[in-house]
C-alpha cells in the first residue's frame, strides 16, 4: 500500500512538473525543413498560387469583408473561433512578423508573440509544405497583399479551452509528422497530387475522422484512417477512398472537373466545399487538379489514364445502366398512382422537374440524388437545410454560370419536408434512415436565429 501511495504521489508530482514545463519552458519553433540556395527567389506568381492552394481566403475573410482581413466566425466543438487578420497591416495584421515567425504559425501553430493558435488553423497539414512554398507565401503576403486595418473580434472560449498553453500538450499528441513533405513530390502527377492533398490543400482537416483528442486521425496517405470521412460543423465530409467512398463511380476527369468547377456529371459543391472551390481550387492549374484527382483515385488503385487537359475531359461519361432499385423508383414516379407515398408525391410536385424521376439530374447543373453523399449522410442537417433554404454553386472561371436552387421553407411544412427528405434517403437504392418533423423544426429554427 505504501509503495502504491509513493507511486501515486510520484506520478502527481510528475504531472505538476509536466504542467509547469508546458507553461514556462520557452516555446521552440521548428527550423526550416530544407536549406535553399543562397539568393533563392520564388518563381513569378508562386506565392499567390500557394495562397490559393492553401485556401487562406475562405477562412480569413468575413462575409462581405476585405480579403484576408479576418473576422470570419469558425464554429468548433469548443466554441466560436474568430479568424485573424493576415494582411500586412502592422497593427492589426501580420505586418511585423518575420519569416521565422510566419513559418512557426504554419508549422507549429505559434503566433509571433508566442501565443498558441487554435487548431482551426490546419498547421497539422501546413507543416507538410516545402520550405520554398512557405517562403514564397511569406513574400506574397508581405509584399503583394494590401494591408487592411481591421481589428477583429477576440476569440474567447470557455474554461478550460481559454487556456492556450494546454495546446502545447495537444500539439505533442497531434504533430506526429515531421515538417516537410511526407514523400517525394516530383516525378509523377500522383506525387504532386499527394503533396497538394496532404499539405496546402489540407483535405484531411475535413475528410479524415477525429481522434478523442480532436486531432486528425489520418494526416498522410501512410496513416490508416486518412480521408476515411469526417464531420465538420454538422456536415458530412465524405470518405474519399475505400468501400464508402463518395468518388467510387467518378473518373479522374470527373473528379478534376468537380475540383476546378464545383460541378460534374454526378454532384455539385455546396457548404464548405463550395467555399473551397470558389476561393481555392478554381485558381489552380488543370495539371494540379488532375494530379490531385489522380492521387485520390489512386488510393483505391483505379487512377487509370490521366487526361492531358481538364477542359477536354470534364463532360459526363456515357450513362451507366440503371440498377433494379433505380428503375423501380423511376417507374413508381412515372406511374404516379393516387396511392403513392406522400414523400414521392412531394418529390414529383417540387423536385422532379430538375432532378427527374431517375434521380440523376442533369450533368453539371442539377446533381444526382441517387447515391449522393449529402442525401444519404449520417448528418441530416445539410440535406434539410438545402430543402428549406435552397443552395447555390458559385461561378468559376471555367463554369461562370451561378447555379441557384430555391428553398421550400414557406411552401412546405415540417412534416412534408420530413416526408420528402425521407423519400430521397430511401429512393433509387439509397439506404439511409428516415428523418422526423422534429429534425426539420430544429434546422428551421437554427436558420431563423442566424
Amino acid at each position: 500500500m505504501k509503495c502504491f501511495l509513493r507511486l501515486a504521489g510520484g506520478l502527481a508530482v510528475l504531472g505538476v512538473v509536466a504542467l509547469l514545463a508546458f507553461i514556462y519552458v520557452p516555446v521552440k519553433r521548428t527550423a526550416p525543413s530544407e536549406e535553399l540556395a543562397a539568393g533563392w527567389q520564388p518563381e513569378p506568381g508562386q506565392g499567390e498560387y500557394v495562397m490559393h492552394a492553401s485556401d487562406c481566403v475562405a477562412c480569413h475573410t468575413a462575409p462581405g469583408g476585405e480579403p484576408l482581413a479576418g473576422g470570419r466566425a469558425i464554429a468548433s466543438p469548443m466554441g466560436t473561433i474568430w479568424s485573424t487578420n493576415i494582411t500586412p497591416d502592422p497593427e492589426t495584421g501580420i505586418g511585423g512578423w518575420t519569416l521565422d515567425e510566419f513559418r512557426a504559425s504554419l508549422v507549429d501553430g505559434i503566433a509571433a508573440d508566442g501565443t498558441h493558435l487554435y487548431p482551426a488553423m490546419p498547421y497539422e497539414n501546413y507543416r507538410l509544405m516545402t520550405e520554398a512554398d512557405i517562403r514564397a507565401l511569406y513574400g506574397y503576403m508581405m509584399n503583394e497583399v494590401e494591408p487592411v486595418r481591421n481589428e477583429v473580434e477576440t476569440t474567447s472560449l470557455a474554461f478550460p479551452f481559454n487556456l492556450r498553453f494546454g495546446i502545447r500538450a495537444w500539439n505533442w499528441l497531434a504533430l506526429g509528422h515531421a515538417s516537410g513533405p511526407s514523400a517525394e513530390i516530383a516525378g509523377t502527377p500522383e506525387a504532386r497530387g499527394r503533396y497538394l492533398v496532404e499539405g496546402a490543400g489540407h483535405c484531411a482537416a475535413c475528410h479524415s475522422p477525429r481522434t478523442p483528442f480532436m486531432s486528425q486521425d489520418g494526416v498522410t496517405a501512410a496513416d490508416g484512417n486518412f480521408l476515411a470521412g469526417g464531420v465538420i460543423d454538422g456536415w458530412n465530409a465524405p470518405a474519399l477512398h475505400g468501400d464508402g467512398s463518395a468518388l467510387k463511380d467518378w473518373s479522374v476527369a470527373e473528379l478534376a472537373a468537380y475540383l476546378a468547377t464545383g460541378r460534374n456529371a454526378h454532384s455539385a459543391a455546396n457548404g464548405e466545399m463550395g467555399l473551397v472551390v470558389e476561393h481555392s481550387l478554381q485558381h489552380l492549374s488543370d495539371a494540379d487538379n488532375l494530379a490531385m484527382a489522380a492521387f485520390l483515385k489512386g488510393l483505391d488503385g483505379d487512377a487509370g489514364g490521366i487526361p492531358e487537359t481538364l477542359a477536354a475531359n470534364s463532360g459526363s461519361l456515357p450513362e451507366a445502366p440503371a440498377d433494379a432499385a433505380g428503375e423501380a423508383t423511376a417507374a413508381m414516379l412515372t406511374e404516379a398512382q393516387p396511392g403513392m407515398p406522400e414523400g414521392a408525391r412531394l418529390y414529383l410536385d417540387n423536385c422532379s422537374g430538375c432532378h427527374f424521376v431517375t434521380g440523376k439530374g442533369a450533368p453539371e447543373i442539377f446533381p444526382e440524388l441517387a447515391g449522393n453523399s449529402l442525401v444519404t449522410g449520417s448528418e441530416t442537417g445539410p440535406l434539410l437545410s438545402v430543402i428549406l433554404n435552397g443552395a447555390d454553386v458559385p461561378p468559376t472561371g471555367k463554369r461562370p454560370m451561378h447555379l441557384v436552387m430555391q428553398g421550400y421553407a414557406e411552401r412546405l411544412d415540417d412534416g412534408e419536408i420530413a416526408e420528402l427528405a425521407s423519400f430521397l434517403r430511401s429512393a433509387w437504392g439509397n439506404d439511409a434512415p428516415a428523418v422526423s418533423a422534429a429534425d426539420v423544426a430544429a434546422v428551421r429554427g437554427a436558420a431563423a436565429t442566424h
